[in-house]
This record gives C-alpha cells, sequence and structure tokens, in this order.
C-alpha cells in the first residue's frame, strides 16, 4: 500500500485514466467514472489537493501534481498486472478479473506485487510454454484432473 486509503487511490487512478483519455479533467467526468456524487468528488479533490496530489481551480479542471501522477500511475499499474494475472494466466471472466483487481490492487506487498509482474512477465514472454502451461492448467480447471502426466512429473519419476 502507498500510505494513501482505498479511496484516495480509487480517485487518483480514475483521475489518471480520465487524464489519458481526455485533455482536462472534470469533477462530473470523475463522479460518473467512480460512480459517486459529484459532492463526494469535491470532497475528495479538496482532500487531495491538501495532500499535494491534485490541484483544481474553483469551478476548474483538476490535475494531478507530480507526486500525485506517480502515486497515480502507481495504481493503475497495480491494476493492470493484477487484471492481466486473473484474466491471462487465471483464465478468470474479463468481469471477474477487472473486479477482482480492483479490490486487491490497494493491499499487495511491494514483494508480491513485484513477484506477480515477474509472473505475467515470464507467461507472456514465452509464448510455446505459455500455452502448454495454460491449457493443462485450464483443463484442470474444468475437468479437476490433470491432463496426464506433464514433462516435470515425468522427469520425477525417471529420478532427474
Amino acid at each position: 500500500m502507498t500510505g494513501y486509503s482505498q479511496s484516495e487511490e480509487d480517485y487518483l487512478e480514475a483521475l489518471y485514466i480520465i487524464g489519458l483519455e481526455n485533455k482536462v479533467i472534470r469533477v462530473k467526468d470523475v463522479a460518473q467514472a467512480l460512480n459517486v456524487k459529484m459532492p463526494s468528488v469535491v470532497s475528495a479533490i479538496r482532500s487531495l489537493a491538501d495532500k499535494g496530489l491534485v490541484e483544481k481551480e474553483k469551478y476548474g479542471h483538476i490535475e494531478l501534481t507530480m507526486e500525485g501522477a506517480l502515486v497515480a500511475k502507481d495504481v493503475y499499474d497495480r491494476h493492470q498486472m493484477l487484471y492481466a494475472f486473473f484474466h491471462e494466466i487465471l483464465g478468470l471472466p474479463a468481469e471477474v478479473a477487472e473486479e477482482d483487481a480492483c479490490r486487491v490492487e490497494h493491499y499487495l506487498s511491494p514483494e508480491t506485487r513485484e513477484r506477480l509482474m515477474k509472473m505475467v512477465e515470464y507467461v507472456r514472454a514465452c509464448q510455446n510454454d505459455e500455452v502448454r502451461f495454460l491449457d493443462r492448467f485450464m483443463h484442470f480447471v474444468r475437468t479437476g484432473q490433470k491432463a496426464g502426466p506433464c514433462e516435470g512429473c515425468q522427469e520425477a519419476k525417471r529420478g532427474l
């Protein structure tokens, strides 16, 4: 965790995503993205501004400060990595992977986050191994049965 609350991280991530898509970030855009009322956004933005994470002109647009952008990008990157792990590796439906990534992104230790990222990178880089590993895993998920002995199991039996 970055030292910010889950709510603060959610707001920063939403600001970051909206900023990627639009030139300006407005209160109504944040309210819509987070499915909250505009007064809640105003209050959260005020709190984030007090912490030096955003700047907002009265009745104007919202901007992430340098520090706010760093925190927001970190939250966004955690979310993307978790989504990839849940969807691409565990084979969960996109909606479930998205929802779970939103929940889990706030609670990972840096060590766990790094290890999961390495796993995602490894599987993406090893296309031939990935297909065998993930296909065998998904067969196990669907049936509860291993798809026959894997190469590692065969080597263990032979004493290699």
